[in-house]
C-alpha cells in the first residue's frame, strides 16, 4: 500500500539490519522502497541492495554536500544508470546550508563545484530519460534557475523529477511543479513546528505527491529522534490524510501510483 520514494538502507546505522527492517516495511504495509545513492563509491553496495529484492530500487549520483569523494563524470552517470534496478539519477541538486559556519567561511560563491556537479547529473539524466531526485537546502533559487537554463522546463527532452524531503516555500513548490516535478514530503511534516510545510502539503496536487522517510534521519512523531526507516513512512501519508481529509488508505494508493509513474522502469 505504501511506497518509500528515498531512504539511504545502506547507510551504518542499518549494518546487520536488513531481515528486521524487511520484517517491519511488510508488518506497516510498506510494500517498495527507493534506495538512494550519494556517492561513487557508495554505488555498488547500492545496487547491489535493490538487485538483491524484489522490492527495492536504487538511484545513482553524488550529493551535493559531499566532498573528497570520486566526481562523477556524465559517462559515469550514464554507465551505472544502465545497471538493473537503477531507476534515478541523484540525489543531487545544491545546498547552501549554513555554508559559512560549517564550511570555514566560504561562500556561495565558493561552491561552483556544486552548480558544475549539479549540472552533469542534470545532462546525465536527459540523455538516459531517468528522473533527478533533487536535493535543495537554502538554495532554491540556484537550483530552479539551473533547472530552466538545462531545459527541465517540461519540453519533450527534460527528464524531470522530485524534489526530495521539501522543505522550501509555497513560492518554491509551485515553481517546481510548474517545471514539471514531484514534489516528496518526509516525517518533517509531522512535526510541532512544521504548519507552513502542512500548508504546503495542503495544495500540492495530489497526482504530483511522493511520500519517503530519508532514512536513518528524520524519523516522524512519534519516534522523533530516533533512527528513522522505511516502515515509518506510514505516519508522513497519515499527516496528509488528515490534511486533506482522506483515509490513509487513499493517500498511500495516490502516492505509490506516483512512484510509478514517475520511475516508469519500475516493475512491480
Amino acid at each position: 500500500m505504501f511506497t518509500d520514494s528515498h531512504c539511504h538502507l545502506t547507510f551504518p546505522e542499518f549494518a546487520g539490519q536488513m531481515p528486521q527492517i524487511r520484517e517491519a516495511m511488510a508488518a506497516a504495509k510498506v510494500e517498495r522502497a527507493l534506495c538512494i545513492c550519494t556517492t561513487l563509491e557508495e554505488f555498488p553496495e547500492v545496487q547491489a541492495l535493490a538487485a538483491g529484492f524484489d522490492n527495492f530500487w536504487a538511484s545513482v549520483g553524488v550529493h551535493p554536500d559531499n566532498e573528497d569523494v570520486a566526481e562523477p563524470s556524465v559517462d559515469d552517470l550514464v554507465t551505472r544508470s544502465a545497471m538493473p534496478k537503477v531507476v534515478a539519477i541523484g540525489e543531487t541538486g545544491l545546498d547552501y546550508y549554513q555554508m559559512e559556519e560549517r564550511k570555514g567561511g566560504r561562500s556561495i560563491a565558493d561552491l561552483e563545484w556544486q552548480r558544475d556537479r549539479f549540472r552533469v547529473h542534470i545532462r546525465a539524466a536527459q540523455q538516459v530519460r531517468k528522473p533527478l531526485i533533487i536535493h535543495t537546502r537554502e538554495a532554491s533559487a540556484d537550483t530552479l534557475a539551473i533547472l530552466k537554463e538545462e531545459g527541465e522546463d517540461g519540453r519533450p527532452t527534460a527528464a524531470g523529477g522530485v524534489f526530495h524531503c521539501f522543505t522550501e516555500t509555497a513560492a518554491v513548490a509551485r515553481a517546481a511543479l510548474d517545471l514539471g516535478f514531484y514534489i516528496s514530503f518526509s516525517g518533517i511534516l509531522t512535526f510541532k513546528k512544521a504548519q507552513d510545510l502542512r500548508d504546503v502539503a495542503a495544495f500540492v496536487p495530489l497526482d504530483r505527491m511522493l511520500i519517503e522517510t530519508d532514512s536513518p534521519y528524520l524519523a516522524p512523531v512519534p519516534y522523533r529522534g530516533k533512527t528513522n526507516n522505511p516502515s515509518y513512512v506510514p505516519f508522513v501519508a497519515q499527516q496528509i490524510a488528515e490534511l486533506r481529509k482522506l483515509p490513509i488508505e487513499t493517500i498511500g494508493q495516490l502516492t505509490s501510483r506516483n512512484f510509478e509513474t514517475l520511475f516508469a522502469s519500475v516493475k512491480t
